[in-house]
């Protein structure tokens, strides 16, 4: 309760949290507030935004609705932001914590693995998996779970090679705890505060890596989505500025949000933070 009211007083958090609640609304209702394929041709092409009280963000070169575009988009950029991160999460936390807590040979070879991705530029990493597995939202999550594991693995390895020299952890050891039970009852509970703030920007950046897949033609074919969106009216720029205009504003506003929501998070859970401002 006291860290809700110490979130609710962080008001770009608040902000955060109404435009991504209006967001996740709007991908949740989206078949009921704008029925029908997102694909089919519905107007006029190349229609402006607010001419037609029936298209109020314009049509596309091909008809298509803007605004229902829009909306069937936020569920894909979601779904893959929160799957993709959540898979992340999960291999950077198992190899930073065997990392962290053995040391020695394992923490070596583990991290030398683990440097092996980081050494590739994410972004290229991410277009080459994508590009070999063909476009899918199955392949297009898990290349980007595949280019965001590793800066958790490193996070949750530095905060178990502190936790483990902690009285607690000895005192388990010398109890006679197995290593795997002290791993999930001892220390990941205590490292979890910094993998939830991670956890809450890498959903932006998995955003922000869909759209450009997406932009770059490597998005799924089946899906509406923003990216492919913006990537679709490249070419129109100049002709029909709303086509890509109105998709990345709701980019912005997703990234942005999840981003305030994200220091608000931070605000909370970090004791340092806490300790200045009190």
């Amino acid at each position: 309760m006291q860290n809700l009211k110490r979130f609710s007083r962080n008001y770009g958090a608040v902000l955060g949290a109404l435009i991504l609640a209006l967001i996740v609304a709007m991908a949740i209702l989206a078949p009921v507030l704008f029925p029908g394929n997102p694909w089919n041709s519905v107007g006029p092409p190349m229609l402006p935004p607010f001419e037609e009280s029936a298209f109020p963000l314009g049509t596309d070169m091909l008809g298509r609705d803007i605004a229902t575009g829009i909306a069937h988009g936020a569920k894909v950029s979601l779904l893959i932001g929160v799957i993709s991160t959540l898979v992340a999460v999960l291999i950077g936390v198992g190899i930073g914590a065997v990392a962290g807590f053995h040391g020695g040979r394992i923490d070596d070879l583990l991290m030398r693995f683990t440097e092996f991705f980081q050494i590739i530029p994410a972004f290229a990493m991410a277009v080459v998996l994508v590009a070999i597995f063909s476009p899918s939202l199955v392949s297009i999550t898990l290349a980007i779970a595949a280019v965001s594991w590793p800066s958790v693995a490193r996070l949750v390895r530095a905060e178990f090679l502190s936790l483990r020299e902690r009285e607690f952890v000895k005192a388990a050891v010398v109890i006679g705890q197995k290593p795997s039970r002290i791993i999930l009852t001892q220390i990941l509970p205590n490292a979890v505060s910094p993998i939830i703030v991670t956890a809450s920007l890498m959903v932006a950046t998995a955003i922000l890596t869909e759209s450009a897949l997406s932009f770059l033609g490597l998005g799924d074919r089946n899906m509406m989505s923003w990216g492919f969106m913006i990537g679709a009216a490249r070419t129109m720029l100049r002709e029909a500025w709303w086509m890509s205009f109105f998709p990345g504003i709701a980019i912005l506003l997703a990234v942005l949000s999840i981003n305030l929501i994200g220091e608000g998070i931070n605000d909370v859970m970090n004791p340092h933070l806490r300790g200045r401002r009190h």
